[in-house]
């Protein structure tokens, strides 16, 4: 999974930075026979999707339909067992009829994501929900759109080209500081001492998020967003970092391989920060092959993955960052059934900007940016299990009864 870079939150919704508009949206919104709901924010959002219905008035204003363009079938399940079906729900429960919308996977190839945007534009597609495999067939299908009059969302991993762009995602700079205040408290936890530190990074080579993520972890930790740090790196903690090094495009068999290269030239390593559960995963696996028990060398992550959950439990990593999907699909519901009326949309839904990184070709553009949440064994089973993001059977299985039931989970 991925995020943004830089970015700018509301006081209502937990700010990590200042901005001046205004929080909230205290009265509805009208244009013509279609009223936006009062009070409509980030927050509005649950697991029961009570709130969609209320757009429904919102739905019957607006023309044209909305396409939904979802990256890939392999690199994360996400996408076919939650973001798919909770879609679907979505619009569902907002009086969408099947025609007024399609949900479509591009099976990871770029070349079929600008097809499918084409042909949903050609069909009378007014807004396109797209998350983009990489920033150049993000670019392809922001101008394709922007050349059309068709406004665009740019779903979990942002672009930053073209007019009429928003972007949907979880706020992903909390998202590397919920990793890196983790890292900090399991490191305390585990009585890791003179901490030589080791950071494995997401693709920063193929995914703009990936760099929100370790200036997020990286500022938790060091004090300094800068990505990647030069090895020599302490805090005040009496920690020393031995080196950041990205796994390339996420590829986790590519990031256990740097891993690997890194541990074998510094074996004082004794503390790692990873971007997500996969590249967590491959640093477990290569301290497993060097004998290395649970509660040894913390590991970190995210996306809450089964996989994840179960090394969290048996004691091989501190916590992964869960987001919950079902609220994403219906924030992306709600701000696209909003443009496709041609409505504004409130400022407590649209609570950020996102902007590219330093140095990067891009503009600022508005954001709707949900809360994420660090897991633990303390809180596994009031959030990933208690939402069925996770399958309890499979967990179990993986982890031990034991683990489970130490956990409340059973």
């Amino acid at each position: 999974m991925r995020g943004l870079r830089s970015l700018t939150l509301f006081a209502c919704v937990g700010a990590i930075a200042i901005i001046t508009a205004a929080c909230g949206n205290s009265t509805p919104t009208t244009t013509g026979t279609a009223t936006i709901p009062a009070g409509l924010s980030v927050t509005s959002f649950n697991q029961s999707f009570s709130f969609m219905p209320q757009l429904k008035s919102v739905t019957a204003a607006g023309t044209g339909s909305v396409g939904v363009i979802l990256p890939d079938t392999t690199s994360s399940t996400r996408y076919v067992n939650f973001d798919a079906p909770y879609l679907k729900q979505a619009f569902d429960a907002a009086g969408y009829s099947s025609s007024q919308y399609t949900i479509s996977n591009a099976g990871g190839d770029p070349a079929q994501e600008l097809n499918l945007a084409t042909a949903d534009i050609t069909a009378g597609a007014k807004v396109l929900v797209f998350d983009p495999i990489n920033s150049n067939v993000g670019g392809q299908i922001q101008q394709l759109a922007q050349s059309k009059g068709v406004k665009t969302i740019s779903y979990d991993r942002a672009t930053f080209t073209g007019t009429n762009v928003y972007y949907v995602s979880f706020d992903n700079v909390q998202v590397g500081k919920l990793i890196g205040d983790g890292f900090l408290k399991c490191v305390t936890d585990w009585g890791v001492t003179n901490a030589k530190v080791f950071e494995l990074d997401g693709g920063q080579d193929t995914d703009p998020n990936a760099v929100s993520f370790a200036q997020g972890y990286n500022n938790a930790i060091w004090l300094d967003k800068t990505t990647p740090l030069a090895a020599g790196k302490t805090n005040s903690a009496g920690m020393t970092l031995v080196a950041e090094k990205i796994a390339p495009a996420w590829d986790n068999a590519a990031g256990q391989t740097v891993f690997q290269q890194q541990f074998t030239a510094n074996p004082g390593i004794n503390a790692t920060v990873e971007a997500n559960d996969g590249l967590g995963n491959a640093a477990i696996t290569v301290l497993k092959n060097k004998g290395i028990g649970p509660k040894k060398v913390p590991t970190t992550g995210q996306d809450a993955t089964e996989q994840g959950m179960a090394n969290v439990l048996k004691g091989y990593q501190c916590g992964s960052v869960y987001k919950a999907v079902y609220l994403e699909a219906q924030d992306a519901v709600a701000l696209a059934t909003i443009l496709r009326a041609g409505l504004t949309p409130p400022p407590a839904l649209l609570n950020g900007t996102t902007s590219p990184p330093t140095g990067q070709a891009g503009s600022q553009q508005p954001a709707s940016l949900l809360v994420p949440i660090w897991v633990t064994s303390a809180n596994m089973n009031d959030t990933v299990i208690k939402d069925k993001f996770v399958d309890k059977a499979a967990l179990c299985t993986d982890a031990g009864a034991a683990a489970c039931t130490a956990a409340g989970i059973s």
